[in-house]
């Protein structure tokens, strides 16, 4: 199956680094015009960098603060003017910030909520006009499995990615009609610079792959998902292969999940 994107104008939040790199790389392989969206510039032009190496160049890097509604506004703007109308929107940016309940501060609950669920919701209404009038989008939004299935100690991102979740049901509600489709993604394990941050902090002295297998005792595959394999799925969903999707929260998580 030929999965391409010819013609279509994609934008990946946090897609500087891991799987939103990974996911411009494999819309830029289908024949996709990407821009990708990162806070630091010096990560953005390394990424262009080496996208440009590999031959894909139909690539615009910016930098932009997603949790800030202005620089939506105005990077959306920006992204209009040298790409054209945006058909896919992959809402990635966002960490997996877990702490416990009682310690959690009004700010720090505020924070999480402004990166992860308000950028998403700011982010899909800027390009929601042009899709609903072109009859065709694709929106993303890339959440984690604690949406699910949540547990002590993973707040507040399993609360603001719980959110997401009941936003993507109803973007595609109300996109479905249109021609716009939204999905869920849900991370389980998968290799990305915070896990290779934490091995640098946590444990230095040992292999990155002996340090990932130490992560994957509860997953059935037995090992960590790669951002290729993610990236795979998203590119799909964009396409017109994934036409009859729309309003669901797909694992990729190796099956570690135990929420369907």
């Amino acid at each position: 199956m030929d999965v391409r994107l010819d013609g279509r104008v994609a934008l990946v939040t946090g897609g500087s680094k891991g799987i939103g790199l990974a996911v411009a790389r494999s819309f830029l392989e289908a024949g996709a015009r990407v821009a990708i969206l990162a806070r630091g510039q010096e990560a953005l032009d390394t990424a262009a960098a080496s996208l440009a190496a590999e031959g894909l160049t139909e690539l615009r890097a910016y930098s932009c603060d997603v949790s800030k509604p202005d620089a939506i506004s105005a990077i959306h703007a920006r992204v209009v003017a040298d790409l054209g109308p945006v058909d896919i929107l992959v809402n990635n940016a966002g960490t997996s910030r877990t702490l416990a309940f009682e310690t959690i501060t009004d700010e720090e609950w505020q924070e999480d909520f402004d990166l992860k669920l308000f950028a998403a919701i700011r982010m899909s209404r800027a390009v929601w006009p042009a899709m609903k009038e072109r009859g065709f989008g694709r929106i993303i939004n890339v959440l984690n499995t604690f949406a699910k299935a949540p547990r002590g100690g993973s707040a507040p991102t399993s609360v603001s990615r719980a959110a997401g979740m009941a936003l993507t049901k109803v973007m595609a509600g109300e996109g479905a009609p249109h021609g716009i489709l939204v999905n869920a993604l849900l991370v389980g394990l998968i290799m990305s610079d915070q896990w290779v941050r934490r091995h640098a902090a946590t444990a230095p002295a040992m292999q990155l792959e002996d340090f990932a297998q130490t992560l994957v005792t509860d997953v059935p595959l037995g090992r960590i998902g790669r951002a290729e394999e993610f990236a795979n799925l998203a590119c799909f969903l964009a396409s017109d292969k994934g036409s009859y999707i729309t309003g669901t929260a797909i694992n990729v998580d190796g099956g570690r999940s135990p929420v369907v």
